[in-house]
């Protein structure tokens, strides 16, 4: 049974790093998106899905809540009988990228302006909804950009 607590705690370590990397890599992709004028960046499940998720973060810590996703995987590392982060390498190495010693304000801080600045590409590069009809492609270019199709 420990096994199971310790890979389950494991994977939500992977979760927790992969909502992190959503978080990171979605802002950069957004600010590099608007510089090169991609227009994937302004689809609307993304940007709102994004948004909500810095969001989410910055709620719990105004609120002073410890991440949840933090606190269930520390109760099933314990379950496996596990100490703090001295398991297997990949384990070690995920949790010891994501947690940093710092007082709680500092992060209060960090999440919070990283949390302004998505909203600020937020009304930089608004997103859009994608109407019935529209013949935008994939690759981002405009309708107006493409031939008229032949009857």
């Amino acid at each position: 049974m420990q096994l199971a607590y310790r890979l389950a705690a494991d994977a939500v370590l992977v979760f927790h790093v992969s909502y992190v990397a959503f978080v990171l890599v979605g802002f950069l992709l957004t600010v590099i998106g608007m510089l090169a004028r991609w227009q994937w960046i302004r689809n609307f499940w993304f940007r709102t899905l994004h948004l909500a998720a810095i969001l989410l973060v910055v709620a719990e810590s105004l609120l002073g809540i410890i991440c949840p996703l933090t606190t269930w995987e520390s109760e099933l590392r314990q379950l496996a009988g596990q100490s703090a982060y001295r398991g297997d390498f990949i384990a070690t190495w995920l949790h010891d990228l994501l947690f940093i010693d710092a007082q709680p304000w500092v992060f209060t801080v960090c999440y919070t302006l990283f949390g302004l600045t998505v909203l600020a590409t937020f009304i930089l590069a608004p997103p859009r909804r994608r109407k019935k009809g529209d013949r935008e492609e994939m690759t981002g270019t405009e309708t107006e950009d493409l031939p008229e199709r032949r009857r």
